[in-house]
């Protein structure tokens, strides 16, 4: 067993080294092991110290409490807790805490002036309160007074709702009758009224979870559904964000309350969790919910009810929900606008109940699972066929249709049963025009898998070709064609595996971009000519053509940013095509011969999908507006921007970023800012991707016009991300080329790489083979030596850090030369316990510093020159340069012809000499004295 003193000694040393983590390890175990109060003070008090430099102030505060309890006039322990306490808000008892200190130490200034502080922040804090009062009770007066005028009443919401965002504000409304007076507004059912006070609520529940439940119990939860489910999109929308508030603050993600052990506040919020979800599912069946309701209850149960994380085990809530309620989203995602009985929809719902239906099966653990949702799926469509009731029937393969665009295997399943895909086929010759539609719309998401479009090519093919040429309804003729689009794009980017005859895909295409610009066809209908290019723009010839109809393009960028967001999927797809971002499997030449011999079939490539027209391609997307358009396109507040609708745009960046003539216009329409969230959310494939476009900008752009403000920081976190062995190399040579560039722009953003724990990965790049890579790496660290941290790395026992850079500047590469150079010269300058460490890193240091300075690059030889001037301020180090073939260098170069070429290498080397001269290692000559 391990003496606990021995424990305390190794935490104490680990303190020291600023391990604090293993320090609070040590600190810990020796708590266990020891029972005498006197250590456990100390050991407490010293556990406390640790959390306070980790920013961990609750425990901090803690574990300074239990030093006191052993010993009331520990001083340290009294100075810790004043400080934890004062960190999180509690300013009155951390100036007690303070005031206790300066009483036993008068003298000590830092107690002194940290009473001062203290005293200050309270007093504002008490005027702050005093003053939030009475605008509070200002502003509501202002607002339940019909004699004043709307700008007036305006000007009060918008305070309010800025009021109730800060958590004194919200406190103060809280407890000033806010509450009651915000029901009041609401009770006006005025809609500016309606949603300030919704937005308030937002505000109040923000950071705070008693709070939260207290707003959830006061207005209690059917009232607060019955406000989303008004035909309000702005209102439905502030009420979904209430909801989500609500629920981040019952999660801990919005939480900021801080809590000790003694004073610990246990709110188990798990039933009120469970009460919204069940009453969320509930409103997506009731005919009284809008459309906007309806699509919100959605989007908050696709938030709250999957695992963010599925390493996380349990998955309950996904299980009660489809206990709940997987029959009322089949429901909804059945449900078509043409329809007699049509639950209230807009254009987006029946997709989001697919994105819910699809979250909710990804989220199952196992085999079993995955199989009660199969059957309850099974069961409720099978349920609705009936020969006698036709509107049964069109609802059960449109819930096919709604599956096979969430849960595809589920989807997929229900179209093997016996009889579904021959309904389908049936009712495209069925005379009614809404037959036809759901039934069109149905074959369009079942011919995804081959199988399927071969059965529906050999079955079904001739009757849509019938109704795109006969029907004269537009509903029916586009859908007909999307039809034929998808089955026609069957055989994907394969040259050589087309479905239809030559030239029928480019017929299809031209047809599409005529009905996409044709402003007199409805959106919605519209919104299938860019489903068909979706399909049809993995042909070649047909996305040259798409990008060089500029109207067509400027149709679809317009038409994605209409309300209707389910088209978001195939702008993104139209775009990935066109700019060949998709993934392409490498052909080895070898596999190919053998699969030739073996008369197995080879992928071919268009002529005109090879690099050229690509680019080509990207230009033109980039004239017509592209990066707008998605940049409009990632703001839509919708579940139905999904992360693989993100991972598409971001392939496209990427594409859009490939050409560095390019990156200028891109920043400017907006690119920079939009690549940041896809880089920090979403997928892996989309966060390196859009990573990857961001350091091709970030590499060769002035980070501070491409990424202006505070975003220049966050753009660091994506870079560093890309600094992963497991990704390209050309991936982690501009990741190191773009945080070359930043470092080199201020200390605080060289802190931010730090703290983003940048600074082993660009180590472990300076041992690369790869000559460019480690180049990049060293000149990145040039740039970060200038920090102490990083100072501190070099010079701190046990490592070959320093010998490493010695070392890299005897190598051949002269960018790699100059940047190890500088690195050095840096250190040497600011830190001049360097140069004895630098003469016993290698045996090689004095051949490699001759080196540099007979460099033919100006730049390196003056960065060698500076290295060994620095070096001479200890004198055994410059008699060992004085006795070797530097002081003939440095004789040559400062008996150069001074000019301004050459002007700062020979005053470096007459520098030298002289302080040569100065230790009488050499004496003066009538030329050296010129």
């Amino acid at each position: 067993m391990e003496d606990p003193n021995q424990l305390k000694d190794s935490g104490n040393a680990f303190f020291q080294n600023k391990d604090y983590d293993k320090a609070i390890d040590c600190y810990t175990e020796a708590i266990k092991l020891t029972k005498e109060k006197k250590i456990l003070a100390t050991l407490y008090r010293n556990r406390s110290a640790c959390h306070l430099k980790k920013e961990k102030y609750v425990f901090a505060a803690s574990d300074a409490s239990k030093a006191i309890e052993v010993d009331a006039s520990d001083i340290k322990a009294l100075f810790r807790r004043s400080q934890a306490l004062e960190k999180v808000g509690k300013l009155d008892q951390a100036f007690k805490d303070a005031q206790r200190c300066a009483t036993m130490e008068p003298k000590n200034k830092t107690f002194q002036e940290t009473l001062r502080r203290l005293n200050h922040d309270i007093q504002e804090k008490l005027k702050i309160q005093f003053s939030t009062d009475s605008r509070v009770e200002r502003m509501f007066e202002v607002l339940l007074d019909e004699n004043i005028d709307k700008e007036r009443k305006e000007k009060a919401a918008n305070n309010l709702i800025v009021l109730a965002r800060e958590d004194a504000g919200a406190e103060r409304i809280f407890r000033n009758n806010g509450l009651n007076l915000l029901i009041q507004l609401i009770e006006t059912k005025k809609h500016e009224m309606m949603l300030a006070a919704i937005r308030t609520l937002s505000g109040m529940c923000s950071r705070h979870k008693s709070r939260a439940l207290a707003v959830l119990h006061f207005v209690e939860l059917d009232k607060i559904c019955c406000w989303m489910a008004m035909d309000n999109e702005e209102i439905a929308l502030a009420t979904s964000s209430l909801f989500q508030t609500i629920l981040d603050n019952f999660e801990g993600k919005d939480s900021k309350e801080h809590h000790g052990k003694d004073e610990a506040l246990v709110l188990d919020t798990s039933k009120d969790v469970k009460m919204i979800i069940t009453r969320l599912l509930e409103m997506l069946v009731h005919p009284s919910v809008s459309g906007h309701g309806r699509d919100q209850a959605l989007t908050v149960l696709i938030r709250n009810v999957p695992r963010k994380d599925l390493a996380i085990k349990d998955n309950t809530r996904s299980l009660d929900t489809i206990d709940l309620g997987l029959k009322k989203i089949l429901k909804v995602g059945g449900q078509f606008p043409e329809l007699p009985n049509c639950l209230p929809m807009t254009e987006n719902t029946c997709l989001t109940a697919s994105i819910l239906l699809n979250k909710l099966y990804d989220d199952l653990r196992d085999d079993e699972e995955r199989a009660t949702f199969r059957k309850i799926c099974e069961g409720y469509v099978t349920s609705k066929f009936d020969p006698k009731n036709m509107e049964k029937n069109l609802h059960a393969i449109q819930c096919v249709s709604a599956l096979l665009q969430g849960p595809y295997d589920v989807g997929n399943s229900i179209l093997a049963l016996q009889g579904v895909l021959e309904m389908m086929v049936a009712l495209c010759g069925s005379e009614r025009e809404i037959d036809q539609m759901v039934a069109l719309e149905a074959i369009i998401h079942a011919a995804s898998k081959a199988s399927r479009a071969g059965f529906i090519i050999s079955n079904g093919i001739s009757l849509m070709k019938d109704m795109y040429k006969k029907s004269t309804n537009e509903k029916i003729k586009i859908r007909a064609l999307v039809g034929l689009c998808k089955l026609g794009s069957a055989g994907g980017t394969d040259y050589a595996l087309k479905q239809f005859s030559e030239g029928s895909t480019e017929k299809l295409a031209k047809q599409c971009r005529k009905w996409l610009c044709n402003q007199n066809i409805d959106s919605r209908t519209r919104k299938w000519a860019i489903e068909g290019m979706a399909y049809l723009t993995l042909d070649a010839d047909v996305k040259d053509d798409f990008v060089q109809d500029e109207p067509a393009m400027q149709a679809m960028f317009d038409l994605s940013q209409s309300a209707d967001k389910t088209i978001l999927y195939a702008v993104a797809s139209v775009l990935v095509n066109c700019t060949n971002s998709y993934d392409v499997k490498e052909r080895i030449p070898e596999l190919v011969e053998l699969a030739k011999l073996s008369k197995q079939h080879v992928p071919e490539d268009h002529p005109k999908d090879k690099k050229d027209f690509v680019m080509q391609r990207v230009k033109r997307l980039i004239k017509a507006g592209v990066v707008s358009a998605l940049a409009v396109m990632l703001k839509a507040d919708s579940a139905i921007l999904t992360d693989q609708t993100k991972e598409l745009m971001a392939r496209v960046f990427l594409a859009l970023v490939e050409d560095s003539r390019d990156r200028g216009k891109i920043v400017a329409q907006g690119g920079g800012k939009s690549l940041l969230p896809l880089a920090l959310h979403g997928t892996d494939v989309a966060k390196v991707k859009a990573s990857h476009a961001l350091a091709k900008i970030a590499a060769i752009s002035d980070p501070e016009i491409a990424f202006p403000g505070e975003r220049i920081y966050e753009v660091v976190r994506p870079l560093v991300s890309l600094l992963n062995t497991e990704l390209d190399g050309l991936q982690n040579y501009e990741a190191l080329m773009s945080l070359t560039n930043l470092s080199a722009k201020s200390e605080k953003l060289r802190q931010k790489i730090i703290k983003e724990k940048a600074l082993p990965e660009i180590e472990c790049y300076m041992f690369e083979d790869h000559d460019q890579i480690r180049q990049a790496a060293t000149e990145c660290m040039c740039n970060m030596i200038i920090c102490k941290e990083v100072q501190e790395r070099f010079l701190a026992e046990g490592n070959d850090r320093l010998k490493l850079m010695v070392l890299l500047c005897g190598e051949d590469d002269p960018k790699l030369q100059r940047a190890a150079a500088g690195a050095l010269a840096a250190l040497t300058t600011i830190r001049k316990e360097t140069c004895p460490k630098i003469s016993t890193a290698t045996v090689q240091w004095l051949e490699i510093l001759q080196r540099l300075c007979i460099h033919d690059s100006l730049e390196v030889q003056h960065r060698g020159l500076v290295i060994a001037l620095n070096m001479m301020a200890d004198k055994e180090i410059a008699k060992k340069m004085i006795e070797s073939e530097l002081l003939e260098i440095l004789t040559v170069i400062g008996k150069m012809e001074d000019n301004a070429k050459h002007h700062h290498v020979i005053n470096v080397a007459r520098e030298c000499l002289v302080k040569a001269m100065d230790y009488s290692l050499i004496k003066p000559t009538s030329q050296q004295a010129k």
